[in-house]
Formats: C-alpha cells, structure tokens, sequence
C-alpha cells in the first residue's frame, strides 16, 4: 500500500458527542417524513409496516454491533475500506470506495439533497416547476430526464455544506450536535403533537394490498434508506477522540435512539391517519400535522424536514469524504484526492470531489428512484464488511480488540444472510436501478489495475 508522504494528518477532534450526533444526524434525514407512503403500499397495514420497521432497526442494530468491533480495532479514516481491505484485501477496499463515490454516498447525498428542496416547495412551489426536458430515455424508471429549478437549488446547498466542512472538522462536528439536537427537538414535538392531540380514526386496519415476500422486501428497502448512515461514523474513526470507547457508544446507543424515534413517529401517523390516507399522502408527517394544526401544522413539518435533511447532509458530507481520502492515501484513487489541507488539516480536494458529483447526481432522478439506486449498491457491501468480523477472527486472531460484537458469530451472521436476501429480492423488484449499481461497481475493475500498476 503507498502511503501518502505528508507530515499533515488528520486531527481526532470529535468528541462523544459529535460522534453519536454523527449517527442520529445522518441517519435521520428526510426518509421518516417520506418512506411511510412506500412502505404501507407494499405491505398493506400499519402492524406490518411496524414489523418491517422494527426487522430494519434491528438489522441495522446488528450491523452496528458487527461495525463496533472493527471500528474499535482498526479506528483509521475510511471505515469499511478499510474493514474490507484487511479482510478480502486492496481490491475489495478499492471497490468499496469506488461506489461510496460514484453510487453509493454521492448518491445518498443527492437523496437528501433532493428531498430538501422536495420540502421546499411547500413554500416556493416554482422550485418545482419543469424548465428543460431531454426527450431521451435518461430519466427516472427510463422516462424523459427532467429538470426543475429546485434542483440547482439543492446542488447549491450540497457545495454550500462543502465549504463548511473544509473550514475544519471540529466546525463540521460543532454544527453537526447543534441541528443533531435541533430536529430531534423538533421530531419529538411533531410525534407529540399526534399522539397527545390528533384524533384518532378508529378505523380497523384493512389491507387491500396481499402481502408477498417481494412486498415485504420491497418495503425493507424503504425502511432501510431511512436508517441508512448509522455506519458514517467509521467513516471518520481517525478524527474521534478515545475511538476505541466512543465509536461503539456511537455506533450502538445512536442506533438504539434512532429506532425508539421511528417507532413513535409511526405511532403517531397511524393514530391520526388510516393506512390508505398514509398511501396517498406523499408528505405523511405532513398531512397528520395538518389535520391537527392546520396549515401551520404542515409548515411545521416542512421545516423540521428541511433541518433534519440539513444536519443528514453535513454529516454525509463529514463522513463520506473520508473515504475516497483513504483510498487515494494508499495510492488506490486520483493521488489530489489524498491531500490533506495544511491550515485545517481536512481532506479538502476529497470533499469537493465528492460533493461535486453528488451535486451532479441530483439531476439524474427523483426520490424513490434515488434511494433504491444507493441501497442496492450500499448493502452488498455491508454485507461483506459483518462478514469481515468472522474472517478477521480467524485471520488476524492477534489484532487487539477493544470491543467485541455480542452475539458472536450469530449476530454478524444473520446480517449477512438478510443483506444476501434483500440484494436478491432488490435485484428482481427493481432490475434497472440494481444493475445500474453493479454496472458502475465493476467499472471499477479496469481503474483498479491501473493505479495498482502505477
């Protein structure tokens, strides 16, 4: 591996808390506020989309419990590349940068982009407005490519978060606790306001849709964009303070956090809303404020959404940046990419890399579309990294392990089969979106030899 000859280095100024507002904020982004519609349409009632949401929090609570222990052992910048460099080697690491790049966090952050300015049209609808059409088979589910207004928007607010972040880690973590306890305020008064005041339907629950094994997987893949980025925070493991104790406090209480406030926040949808008036509403949170409140009620919410997607960006930006860094320290991506700022000590030339083409990406499509894009291509490599706790286990038996993964070996274990069965049934109910995501990781390959060779 080449490493980067420089005497800068990144700075652990993350403390405790940046690190577990890392999670809350990254993980709770615009997916609570939208996915509920997704989700009910799949399997029909609020107890099964219930029992989906809690399968995909305690899926991603096992992933976090499997990441702790790699974190604490290897607390470098990167994360799973570095996970699935020590395990399966360069390729493999290589390959996971390659479409945190180009798939898979670039297009996270697009995602959350998107769904900002999606909120935003509850006050400025012309953001929405179409002004240039390709009549070319490029847009979303192969249609013609749109663009609107807002999207130049949401692009402006991606490199907006860049040039926060290049200002510092330390300024990146600050601002990332202060909206972190803002929006989770700001939930916790939306999930009261429904539970305390809104006026229950009383209706039983009917489902007119058959659930089906696609359904229910279908609907995980909903759940599963909204508690995406509880794994960020290993992305920054060489800025964290005493990260052998503080990433798996992050990693495993912020994840915990995360499910108790989804959890609520479906309680109180579907005590105010029926199942299909979920179905039909695009905006749940929304339309349940708005039968309370008014349409105060539903500004509320837009505001809170557009603040949550805020700290959900910066954090994704914070992270992500790490990871296309790390790969070009080792000589594996553009050597620029690896240069680390000599006044703020950030991996400056990687987080304008990287927020730039997710920048890009926010013309590709719309929201639905983007999330099933970014999941596929992010879980076949979570999977592979759970797997990497066992194959560490027995090839590195020596390597010091300040934490280890409860539940060992069926924790990991039952990540890796449910990430395997949720590739397989994403692959079959959305093939375009999916091989889109493995064409791109194997365009790799020939990228990988070159730098290899240099």
């Amino acid at each position: 591996m080449k490493q980067a000859a420089t005497g800068v280095e990144l700075r652990r100024e993350l403390g405790r808390w940046a690190a577990g507002s890392i999670v809350v904020g990254t993980v709770i982004g615009s997916g609570i506020f939208l996915v509920p519609r997704a989700m009910v349409q799949r399997v029909g009632t609020p107890g099964m989309v219930f029992a989906v949401w809690i399968f995909g929090g305690l899926l991603s609570l096992a992933g976090s419990l499997s990441y702790s222990e790699l974190a604490a052992a290897m607390p470098e910048a990167g994360g799973e590349y570095v996970y699935l460099r020590e395990a399966y080697g360069p390729l493999w690491g290589f390959l996971y940068s390659w479409t945190q790049m180009w798939v898979a966090k670039s297009g996270s952050i697009a995602t959350l982009a998107t769904g900002f300015f999606y909120y935003l049209t509850n006050f400025f609808p012309s953001l929405d407005r179409v002004f240039y059409t390709v009549r070319l088979p490029l847009g979303p589910g192969g249609g013609f490519l749109e663009f609107r207004y807002g999207q130049f928007f949401a692009m402006a607010l991606v490199m907006g978060l860049a040039g926060l972040n290049y200002f510092g880690v330390k300024l990146g973590g600050e601002v990332q606790v202060a909206v972190t306890v803002v929006k989770i305020a700001l939930i916790c008064f939306i999930i009261m306001v429904g539970l305390g005041f809104g006026k229950s339907h009383g209706l039983p629950a009917q489902s007119a849709v058959p659930l089906t094994g696609a359904g229910f997987f279908a609907a995980l893949v909903a759940a599963l964009w909204a508690y995406d980025g509880w794994n960020n925070v290993s992305m920054v493991a060489s800025e964290v303070r005493h990260p052998q104790r503080n990433l798996p406090l992050a990693l495993i209480w912020g994840t915990g956090a995360v499910i108790a406030i989804y959890l609520l926040a479906n309680a109180a949808y579907f005590h105010v809303l029926t199942a299909s008036e979920v179905g039909a509403s695009p905006r749940v949170a929304a339309e349940m404020m708005r039968r309370i409140l008014g349409e105060p009620g539903a500004e509320a919410v837009s505001i809170s959404a557009m603040i949550s997607i805020f700290a959900a960006l910066n954090g994704s930006i914070l992270t992500g940046s790490r990871v296309p860094f790390a790969a070009a320290r080792d000589g594996l991506f553009f050597k620029a990419v690896g240069r680390i700022n000599v006044h703020y000590n950030t991996p400056a030339v990687s987080i304008f890399a990287m927020s730039a083409w997710a920048a890009l990406l926010v013309l590709s499509g719309r929201y639905e579309q983007l999330f099933t894009y970014v999941i596929f291509a992010s879980w076949i490599l979570y999977g592979m990294t759970a797997a990497a706790v066992i194959i560490l286990r027995r090839r590195r038996p020596d390597l010091e392990r300040p934490y280890h993964t409860w539940g060992y070996p069926w924790v990991p274990v039952v990540f890796v089969c449910v990430a395997l069965a949720l590739i397989l049934s994403t692959l079959i109910d959305s093939p375009r979106e999916s091989l889109m995501g493995i064409a791109l990781i194997v365009l790799g390959l020939p990228f990988y030899f070159y730098w290899k060779n240099a």
